[in-house]
């Protein structure tokens, strides 16, 4: 036998060991869902009834979440998507996502804000990379080396449930309702 049928060979060998190992490595039940809370149906946490109409009660909202440093990424008169990002220490990076559905009341006189926030994190890891080795007529060989560049990997995505935030930003969309309301300086002088 050639040399160069040998090692073919020997490479298919280590090929089929390598993919064995890796499907061996699979799971063979469903990983359960770590702190998983089942839905309860009875907060009103995420809800606040206001008497203005929807677009007016969703204008409060951009501006409240504007009021504190969220950048606004959708701004409809029924609904408002915000952003803000945070970075406790280098290696973690937090993105909170705010978003605020505005509905009219059942008899159209005012308006209930849903809210609801959505937190990713990531971490900072090194990037793998991987080196090729090609020769002709026998194929080629991946390895995996330790990269040099760092790269951001999300490691959770989960629903705010703090009470106290969406409490807080409810009265700051009150704030701003009633800012709203009040007339003008010169409206006020003239009557």
């Amino acid at each position: 036998m050639s040399s160069v049928f040998c090692l073919r060979r020997g490479l298919l060998a280590a090929a089929t060991l390598a993919l064995t190992a890796c499907a061996s490595l699979r799971p063979s039940q469903p990983v359960p869902l770590v702190g998983y809370q089942p839905e309860s149906f009875d907060a009103s946490a995420f809800s606040r009834h206001y008497a203005a109409q929807p677009a007016s009660t969703c204008e409060a909202a951009r501006r409240a979440l504007l009021s504190q440093g969220y950048v606004v990424t959708a701004a409809l008169p029924d609904q408002v998507t915000a952003r803000k990002y945070f970075q406790p220490d280098v290696e973690h990076h937090v993105q909170l996502e705010f978003r605020v559905v505005c509905a009219p009341e059942i008899d159209g006189s005012a308006s209930v804000a849903f809210a609801s926030g959505l937190k990713d994190q990531y971490v900072m890891r090194k990037a793998k990379d991987s080196a090729s080795v090609g020769v002709g007529g026998i194929g080629s060989l991946s390895l995996p080396i330790e990269g040099g560049m760092d790269a951001l990997v999300k490691v959770s995505s989960e629903t705010v449930t703090d009470g106290g935030l969406y409490e807080r930003f409810f009265e700051l969309v009150g704030l701003h309702l009633a800012r709203a309301a009040e007339p003008a300086p010169e409206a006020a002088s003239k009557e």
